[in-house]
């Protein structure tokens, strides 16, 4: 076993598999060689990719390895236990004593984890109005009481004390079920529904295989999204082969939309992850449509609405979110071959 020092600081650990370690997965034989590393830390840095073999990172912690296979582990220094504060421009709709709204743009990531300990829009939260975040959620969520992924854009409301903590994530657990809350999306997707609006009611867990990903499946949790279509556009043959829904969530599960989406078979333009195999869809674009999809580089969803009661006035509360400058040029290409 080798140790040095890697560039962020932090310690280059090589080790060699000696074939004996009881288990051929990556994660297993991680934690036998280098016990010092708990299960979970070696899991987040195989994510994170700061594990390599044969000159490439590992991103499977039940990646097979061999007797002989050398494999590198870079451990970055340790990181303090609360995010530190860091200019970061915010796109702020609305902000007053008690909660602050924002437009999230694509590539911010909502709080620090693995891989992301810096650079989130908690990080620009704390420098914005740290002296007032809510704590509630743990140090590394202070008020955060939702979430979007990290290349969705759009609009999310963040607590700045404990009481609108509380109230916020009783709204959020609603869902506007019986209370005011909206919160509404527009999707580009692939294909054309057959019907003007729907509702998708599928129970949603984790992936049995890829857990990064999620997944519909029996005795998940309840999951209910509704739909409306606003624009269906033809290819360049003519035929129909994308269009815009308007979203609305009655549950807040994990990539929620995407999921659905691609469970009924029009999974969400650019989306990698739930809908690799629409990718050639993309040649029965025009020029312009594939170069606006191309440009994108992210799944094509917009949190365009929200709406809640204030926590302390009870004041009802609508804010609209413009589509950003990337989905403007997909809908105005998808617009052009009509």
């Amino acid at each position: 076993m080798m140790e040095q020092r890697s560039s962020n600081g932090g310690q280059r650990l090589e080790v060699t598999v000696g074939g004996d370690e009881g288990s051929p997965r990556l994660d297993r034989v991680l934690a036998v060689l280098r016990p010092e590393l708990s299960r979970s830390r070696l899991k987040a840095l195989i994510l994170a990719g700061s594990v390599t073999a044969k000159g490439a990172p590992i991103r499977d912690p039940a990646y097979h390895v061999a007797a002989g296979d050398t494999i590198t582990i870079d451990v970055p220094e340790a990181a303090p236990p609360e995010p530190l504060g860091e200019d970061i421009a915010l796109d702020i709709v609305y902000e007053d004593d008690d909660i602050i709204v924002i437009d999230k743009p694509k590539g911010l990531v909502v709080h620090p984890a693995a891989g992301h300990e810096s650079g989130t829009l908690v990080n620009a939260l704390i420098a914005h109005c740290g002296a007032s975040l809510s704590g509630i959620g743990g140090v590394r969520r202070p008020g955060i009481v939702h979430r979007l992924d990290k290349d969705t854009t759009g609009l999310m409301v963040v607590a700045k004390n404990d009481h609108a903590h509380q109230s916020l994530t009783v709204q959020f657990a609603d869902h506007g079920r019986t209370g005011p809350m909206q919160r509404g999306y527009m999707a580009f997707i692939w294909g054309v529904p057959n019907r003007q609006r729907g509702t998708v009611t599928a129970p949603i867990d984790r992936h049995p295989y890829a857990r990064e990903k999620m997944a519909v499946r029996p005795g998940g949790r309840e999951a209910v999204t509704h739909w409306e279509l606003q624009a269906a556009y033809q290819g360049r043959d003519g035929k129909p082969v994308a269009s815009l829904l308007a979203c609305q969530l009655e549950t807040g599960r994990t990539h929620q939309i995407r999921v659905h989406l691609a469970h009924v078979g029009h999974p969400l333009m650019g989306d990698a992850v739930y809908g690799p195999h629409f990718k050639t869809k993309a040649r029965h674009l025009g020029p312009e449509g594939q170069a606006a999809l191309a440009a994108l580089g992210r799944q094509a969803l917009h949190a365009y609405l929200l709406a809640l009661e204030h926590p302390r006035t009870g004041e009802l509360l609508h804010w609209e979110a413009p589509l950003p400058e990337d989905l403007i040029l997909l809908q105005s290409a998808l617009e052009a071959a009509l």
